[in-house]
């Protein structure tokens, strides 16, 4: 009848929802009183001998059980329609339908899982950052060692710094393929002691930047005293560095270089003969300076240490075959090269290596060492230079500049330095007073106390003294209270004049140079 037929279906339904509900709480399989784990007294048959056919509501209900499970619990109020199981013929060895239900269902839980961390609150793929560039400020100084006037005895490769002033500082190049080339200028120089190597590019008026540098203690001159020739072990040390300076210059394009030979080609006999191995070996083309050209750029590396109050400037390079010194008169039209105020000049044929080989370079006693200073001054003796204006007064019109291995070795050795660093020593004061205590204190080491100090190191602690008294003969010849200290040479000089010859650093002048005056070299 209509009535029971539907008050019997209003009542199952309320039987279901109770059922589901006591599930729920219960957190596990539906209890239907009508079918139980074992067969009632009725003869009910159990659940293990339900077919899936008999019980599909059944299923019906586990299969949402697992998809709960998968899904976490759902968010949606709104009552799901009831989907009855259908029996599905099922392959043998594939999986049935609930199992491969249930792995697609952890496979995208897994999915989900993996990729939250990326999105954002809307669920959307956040935009991935492009990889942050890292560039230096333009003013900080890295603590890589640098190829400058490097005299430590150690090979060195620089990284990328800057000239600014000619006092250094660390620049970070960027590898942008877009960035507009650039023009580079490259100076070598092979003296008796050292082979040295510097790339640069212009930068403001009167600035460069180093892009890469290259020191290494080649001794040339080693022997050359006695014999008069470079002998063939020294020649093979300077041809393996220069095969170095030779793969650096050929990695960039240069717009201009100059490759430099001082004293120790200049006086051997066989200086011509080696140059054309290095032509052969490296296919660098050296060219032999004379004594007048070093003394210039010299003093044209060492400019901006000149400072505009300096009226009178004497500056020496104690090199290791020769020692160079140039007298200065600045008037009041200061000419932007420094080199064109130069009134006299001469070249002392002694250096640290020359001067040691005679006299003994590993023990030096005080009288070995006044008998040095001794030989000095009597070259000097020769050199025709009225006094200089100032040298004597505590005035600042008078600059003493020294730039060689000598002067930074001393200046490291007063300051302590646990290891040399070319930012503290370059350009720095000492007084009169500092000086003299620095040379005592090195004259009462014995060779292994000087090879132990890390700004002298093993491979001059056999020339430095002979640099000190190169420098006690200048000192007594024009005494100063005070001495300026130069960590940079003629790699700079030469760097500065090709630089100021193109023309980089003028803006609308006129390229007309200036005249210098007659210079009075030595007789």
């Amino acid at each position: 009848m209509p009535q029971s037929g539907g008050a019997s279906v209003a009542e199952e339904r309320r039987k279901g929802k109770s059922s589901r509900r006591a599930k729920r709480k219960r957190g596990g399989n539906a209890r239907d009183p009508a079918i139980s784990a074992e067969p009632n007294q009725a003869g009910n048959p159990g659940l293990a001998a339900i077919r899936p056919e008999d019980n599909s509501a059944g299923s019906s209900a586990r299969k949402r059980k697992r998809r709960r499970r998968s899904h976490g619990p759902s968010h949606d109020n709104a009552p799901k329609p009831i989907q009855l199981m259908q029996t599905v013929a099922v392959a043998p060895g594939q999986p049935a339908p609930e199992d491969r239900d249930h792995a697609q269902a952890g496979k995208s839980s897994k999915h989900r899982r993996k990729h939250r961390g990326k999105r954002g609150l809307q669920g959307r793929p956040l935009v991935q950052e492009k990889p942050p560039q890292l560039v230096a400020p333009e003013g900080r100084q890295g603590d890589q060692p640098n190829g400058h006037g490097d005299h430590r005895g150690q090979e060195r490769h620089a990284t990328p710094q800057r000239h600014d002033g000619f006092h250094q500082h660390q620049h970070n190049h960027s590898d942008n393929e877009s960035q507009r080339p650039v023009d580079l200028y490259a100076a070598l120089d092979l003296g008796t002691n050292n082979c040295r190597l510097l790339i640069a590019q212009p930068t403001r008026p009167g600035q460069f930047r180093v892009v890469d540098a290259f020191s290494r203690i080649v001794r040339l001159g080693e022997g050359l005293g006695a014999s008069g020739r470079l002998s063939n072990e020294a020649m093979d040390r300077a041809v393996e560095a220069l095969r170095v300076c030779a793969s650096k210059l050929k990695a960039r394009e240069i717009r201009r270089a100059r490759l430099i030979a001082t004293e120790a080609c200049r006086s051997a006999e066989n200086g011509e003969a080696f140059l054309a191995r290095v032509i052969e070996e490296t296919g660098l083309d050296l060219e032999i300076i004379d004594r007048e050209t070093e003394a210039r750029l010299a003093v044209s590396g060492c400019s901006s240490l000149v400072g505009p109050e300096a009226r009178s400037v004497v500056l020496f390079d104690i090199g290791g075959g020769s020692s160079e010194i140039a007298v200065i008169r600045i008037e009041d039209n200061r000419s932007s090269r420094l080199a064109n105020h130069i009134t006299h000049w001469t070249s002392l044929p002694v250096g640290v290596v020359t001067l040691s080989e005679r006299h003994g370079g590993r023990d030096v006693t005080p009288t070995v060492f006044e008998a040095m200073i001794n030989e000095v001054e009597r070259m000097l003796d020769k050199f025709d230079c009225p006094p200089v204006a100032g040298a004597t007064a505590d005035s600042a019109d008078f600059h003493l500049i020294g730039t060689s291995g000598t002067v930074t070795t001393l200046a490291g050795v007063h300051l302590d330095l646990p290891r040399y660093d070319r930012r503290k020593v370059d350009g720095v004061w000492l007084s009169d007073d500092e000086v003299t205590a620095m040379q005592s204190k090195l004259l009462s080491w014995d060779f292994a106390g000087r090879a132990a100090n890390p700004c002298i190191g093993p491979d001059r602690a056999d020339l430095v003294l002979a640099g000190c008294a190169i420098l006690e003969a200048i000192r007594r010849r024009w005494p100063s209270p005070r001495m300026r200290v130069a960590d940079r040479g003629l790699r700079e000089g030469l760097l500065t004049d090709m630089m100021a010859d193109d023309g980089v650093w003028r803006r609308g002048r006129s390229r007309r140079g200036y005249r210098p005056r007659d210079l009075k070299g030595p007789n």
